[in-house]
C-alpha cells in the first residue's frame, strides 16, 4: 500500500511538473546548444533499485565528454564555479539545481521516485559495505534525506546511513518534509560544491573492494 502510494504521488507530481516546466526546459536545452558544443542531454549508467541499472538523465552542465571516458576513480571532484570543465550555462544549472529536470521523466519511466537516496554510478557500488544495502531497497530519488544534511559535502559514511534511514522511514508525510527543505537547500546553495568536509566515496574504496572505516580515514 506504501509503495502504491508513494508510485501514484511520483507519477501525477512528475507528469504535473513535466507539463508546467516544459518551456523552460526548451529554453534550456537551446541555451544548451548555444554555448557549448556536444548534446543537451547527458546520459550515465546509474544503480537503482535492487541494484538494477538503469540511464539517469540530466542536462549538460560540463564539456563534453563520453561517459566510458571519464575515469570515475581519479576524477576530480568539481569544486566550484570556476572549475573549467563546467560550461557557462552549466555554472547556473548546478547553482539552481536545474540540470536535474530531465529526471522528471525517469520518474515517470519509474526509475526514479521524486525522494530516495540518490542514485549512484556503477563504480560507487565498491564504496558501500553490506551493513548499507538498504538503501537498494528503495528508488533512487530526485532529492532525499543526504540532499538535505549536506549534499556533496556530506561524509560518505553519514551519506549512506542517511539512505539507510530513509529507508527505514519513507512515507508520504516524511517525503512531503524532504520536499520542503529541499527547496530551502536549492535556494541558498547548501552543500552544492565540495568544500572537503567530508570524505569522498573513492576514499572507501581499496582494489576494487569496500574498504573498513579505519582503513579509509584520512592521515
Amino acid at each position: 500500500m506504501k509503495d502504491r502510494l508513494k508510485r501514484t504521488f511520483d507519477l501525477l507530481s512528475a507528469s504535473a511538473v513535466l507539463l508546467i516546466v516544459s518551456p523552460l526546459m526548451a529554453c534550456i536545452a537551446l541555451w544548451i546548444k548555444l554555448d557549448s558544443t556536444g548534446p543537451v542531454l547527458f546520459r550515465q549508467q546509474r544503480i537503482g533499485r535492487a541494484q538494477n541499472p538503469f540511464e539517469v538523465l540530466k542536462f549538460r552542465t560540463m564539456v563534453n565528454r563520453k561517459p566510458e571516458e571519464i575515469d570515475q576513480f581519479a576524477e576530480a571532484v568539481v569544486s566550484g564555479e570556476a572549475d573549467s570543465r563546467v560550461t557557462r550555462a552549466g555554472r547556473f544549472l548546478r547553482r539552481t539545481s536545474l540540470d536535474e529536470l530531465p529526471q522528471l521523466w525517469n520518474i515517470v519511466r519509474g526509475d526514479m521516485s521524486v525522494v530516495g537516496p540518490r542514485p549512484i554510478i556503477p563504480e560507487q557500488l565498491a564504496a558501500i559495505r553490506a551493513e548499507y544495502l538498504s538503501r537498494f531497497e528503495v528508488k533512487p530519488g530526485l532529492t532525499g534525506l543526504s540532499q538535505i544534511r549536506g549534499r556533496r559535502d556530506l561524509d560518505w559514511i553519514l551519506w549512506l546511513e542517511a539512505d539507510c534511514e530513509y529507508a527505514a522511514r519513507y512515507g508520504f508525510w516524511y517525503d512531503l518534509g524532504i520536499i520542503l527543505k529541499t527547496v530551502k537547500v536549492v535556494f541558498t546553495g547548501y552543500g552544492l560544491y565540495s568544500e572537503g568536509k567530508g570524505r569522498n566515496w573513492r576514499e572507501f574504496v581499496v582494489s576494487g573492494q569496500p574498504a573498513t572505516g579505519d582503513r579509509a580515514e584520512r592521515p
